[in-house]
């Protein structure tokens, strides 16, 4: 009888759970250069939205809250004519851009999360890459993320003590505070100079140690630029532009500095990765010793280095990611074996830069997770769809780092979504200086947030 009592009741309260999921048509919205389509069978509602073809084309839902409060949002849609991407905006600004996944059927994608204001707020799914099917999105309450269980454990056995201390600083701030980050000496300067504090890291380029570069006579102080950094108690994080081995046009508009971009390259990855006689293979591998000759130097000067090589592979336009996932996955791990276990290099925290699960190389050789952002500009939006996208590649067991931005993150939006980002670095030039992408006066609010870490406040990290 008891048994019976308790199963009824739990029935009773399955509506109400349920309930809290509430789908809005797309048909139903406000439509603009799309229209109402209903052909494709399996559609909710009255139908879907088709037609998003040009720029401007968006559909507009009107959703009324009764307070703020924080939502998941989940997108139903079809993409038969290939991968496509979608600008979700909420309330008229900003844009976060969703990855729809090729498919011929109607499916459901998280798109993040959004903030509702108290009263009327409208959501826009705005064309971006479009030719897309919209049926309808999905509202649910969001439910308070758990403590992390991300560890400070590194994927190298090996790892130097300050690379140990430096993880076990960033995952003792993950959730809690997010580190400041300048792309650059001459734009870390021009932040000093102008907000009045210093950023906890500084971003630094191999690009120049490229050997197709040095054959050109480029030359670099990175690596001396990073040691000065480091004595002043600071945080450096390594990318590396890599101008491909051999095939650079070097035509006009496709320049040998212009090297790592796909469309100025023959060089083929995939060929290059297909067995380790072939000169393009050993090319790579000369490539990745070079820039293990600058590794070592800020070994023996004892300087850990969140290190993230082959960064956006996922977007293609660099070369090592033009042929797909797998000779990319394969370039990686050739490179964490070369400079670890051949080099001995073991001040290196590594940082994948890709958020697709398809590219994701393995959690024995990622000790970070990591996304560039590069939004409209002015847009400082928290970034939510990706950084939960990351958090369910690394079931929160890898930390989660912005490790470009165009526009900063909000640091109070970060915590009201939860994206614990643990650290941002501003790419440089206009991106800092310009006062599109960040102005003066919110580069000030973001340093002086309690929330962001700056030099000052970093001192000690490694004692």
């Amino acid at each position: 009888m008891m048994f019976s009592s308790l199963l009824s009741l739990a029935a009773a309260f399955l509506p109400l759970i349920a309930a809290q999921t509430v789908t809005y048509e797309a048909e139903s919205g406000s439509l603009n250069g799309v229209t109402k389509g209903t052909s494709v069978s399996g559609y909710s509602g009255s139908g879907y939205v088709e037609g998003f073809d040009a720029s401007s084309d968006a559909v507009t839902i009107s959703i009324s809250s009764s307070s703020q409060k924080l939502y998941d949002l989940q997108i139903v849609y079809s993409a038969p004519y290939g991968e496509k991407t979608t600008s979700v905006v909420l309330n008229g600004s900003g844009a976060s851009n969703v990855v729809l996944t090729a498919t011929d059927s109607w499916a459901t994608i998280s798109a993040g999360q959004v903030l509702l204001n108290s009263g009327t707020n409208t959501i826009a799914i705005q064309s971006n890459w479009g030719y897309y099917l919209i049926d309808a999105i999905k509202l649910t309450p969001s439910a308070a993320r758990p403590a992390h269980g991300v560890t400070s454990a590194l994927v190298n056995s090996n790892a130097s003590n300050s690379a140990k201390k430096l993880m076990s600083f960033l995952v003792k701030n993950y959730g809690t505070h997010m580190l400041s980050g300048q792309q650059d000496p001459t734009s870390l300067k021009w932040v000093e100079s102008n907000v009045g504090k210093t950023p906890a890291i500084i971003g630094l380029d191999m690009i120049e140690y490229s050997p197709s570069r040095v054959e050109h006579g480029s030359t670099s102080t990175a690596v001396e630029d990073a040691i000065a950094f480091a004595k002043r108690g600071g945080i450096v994080t390594f990318v590396w532009h890599w101008n491909a081995p051999s095939g650079l046009m070097d035509t006009e508009g496709h320049e040998w500095w212009r090297g790592f971009y796909t469309d100025s390259v023959t060089f083929d990855v995939s060929a290059a990765m297909a067995d380790t006689s072939n000169s393009n293979y050993q090319l790579l591998v000369r490539d990745i010793d070079a820039i293990a000759v600058q590794l070592k130097k800020l070994q023996a000067a004892d300087i850990p280095i969140l290190w993230r090589p082959l960064h956006e592979a996922d977007g293609a336009w660099f070369w090592w990611g033009a042929k797909g996932a797998a000779p990319c996955i394969k370039l990686w791990k050739l490179m964490y074996d070369r400079l670890t276990n051949y080099h001995g290099i073991n001040n290196l925290v590594w940082v994948w830069n890709s958020v697709s699960a398809d590219w994701y190389p393995g959690d024995a050789t990622v000790d970070v997770l990591s996304y560039d952002s590069y939004p409209t500009a002015g847009d400082h939006g928290p970034v939510s769809s990706q950084y939960n996208a990351l958090y369910a590649l690394g079931k929160d067991k890898k930390l989660i780092a912005a490790t470009e931005v165009g526009s900063i993150p909000d640091p109070k939006l970060l915590q009201v979504y939860e994206a614990d980002w643990s650290w941002f670095v501003t790419w440089n030039g206009e991106f800092v200086d310009g006062g599109s992408h960040n102005t003066l006066a919110y580069l000030k609010e973001v340093y002086n947030s309690e929330y962001v870490l700056n030099l000052d406040e970093i001192q000690g990290w490694n004692s």
